[in-house]
């Protein structure tokens, strides 16, 4: 009877600690790694157009790789159509025949009805031939320049196919002077360094066998410097020049040994500064 009453005592005390177990024991849950679930989050979708990136490689979500500032050269190539003279082409730009001239040089002349044919302007006439008729060409407009001058034409730089600069090449090769009208323009220090080249090495027009620097009428004395002083009054030799305005060069003057003066033109010489300024002309700025 004892075992019996011991026996139900028992039962009941384990079934009573079983029910007490299973109200007080709750499931936890494994713990949350928060920082894996956010780089979850943020991870970047791995297709073919976003690949997964290597050790030490950062997120580039720029897809634009050209900044504001970069810009494509012009493609743009023109046919010229014919050569004038060194410094004067015709080109066909958008079915339009144009009259070019060239921006900082002056060549020798040969077509100005006003004036003779100067020395060396027959070869600077050949070597442009040589070098731009038929050929493509891209076009540079220069906004200190204006854009076409007093006559008409366009004021460009020319460049040949293959990038070079032809007036700067013209220059170099002594096929032509650096010539600065008015006001300075964009590629006038290279321009100036080549004719400083060409004439240090006695290139073309500058060699002691041509002209030695100096555009004479191919007529003239080359021992002397007629072309400064022809037609001029005694003890006048300032040249009053007109162009788009009136401007007038002294001796030593960067232009002066290449301006012609045609009277009947109204072009002048003037004996003294203060008559060329009383006429309306003002100092050329390619002076001393």
């Amino acid at each position: 009877m004892k075992k019996i009453f011991y026996s139900t005592i028992f039962s009941a005390a384990v079934l009573g600690l079983a029910g007490c177990a299973s109200r007080d024991i709750n499931i936890i849950p494994p713990p949350v790694n928060v920082a894996a679930e956010n780089e979850a989050v943020n991870e970047p979708a791995k297709s073919p157009s976003n690949p997964p990136l290597e050790s030490g490689e950062s997120a580039n979500t720029n897809t634009n790789t050209k900044t504001e500032t970069e810009t494509e050269p012009s493609a743009d190539l023109f046919l010229v159509s014919s050569v004038v003279d060194g410094d004067t082409v015709k080109v066909n730009i958008d079915g339009t025949v144009e009259t070019l001239r060239l921006i900082g040089i002056d060549t020798p002349e040969t077509v100005d009805p006003r004036k003779p044919v100067q020395c060396f302007g027959v070869e600077a006439s050949n070597k442009a031939k040589e070098l731009l008729t038929g050929a493509k060409v891209r076009l540079e407009a220069d906004p200190t320049q204006g854009e076409s001058d007093v006559y008409g034409r366009l004021l460009r730089y020319v460049f040949l196919d293959d990038g070079t600069n032809f007036n700067k090449l013209m220059i170099e090769q002594g096929y032509a002077f650096e010539y600065t009208y008015n006001t300075p323009y964009k590629y006038q220090t290279e321009f100036k360094q080549a004719e400083t080249y060409a004439r240090e090495n006695k290139l073309g027009l500058w060699a002691d066998d041509t002209c030695a620097g100096v555009a004479d009428p191919v007529s003239a004395d080359t021992n002397t410097n007629t072309n400064t002083s022809i037609g001029a009054p005694e003890g006048c030799v300032i040249k009053g020049n007109i162009s788009t305005e009136k401007i007038y060069h002294l001796p030593g003057c960067g232009s002066y040994d290449k301006t012609v003066i045609d009277e009947s033109a109204g072009e002048r010489w003037f004996c003294t500064e203060e008559e060329a300024v009383a006429a309306g002309w003002r100092k050329a700025l390619n002076c001393p």
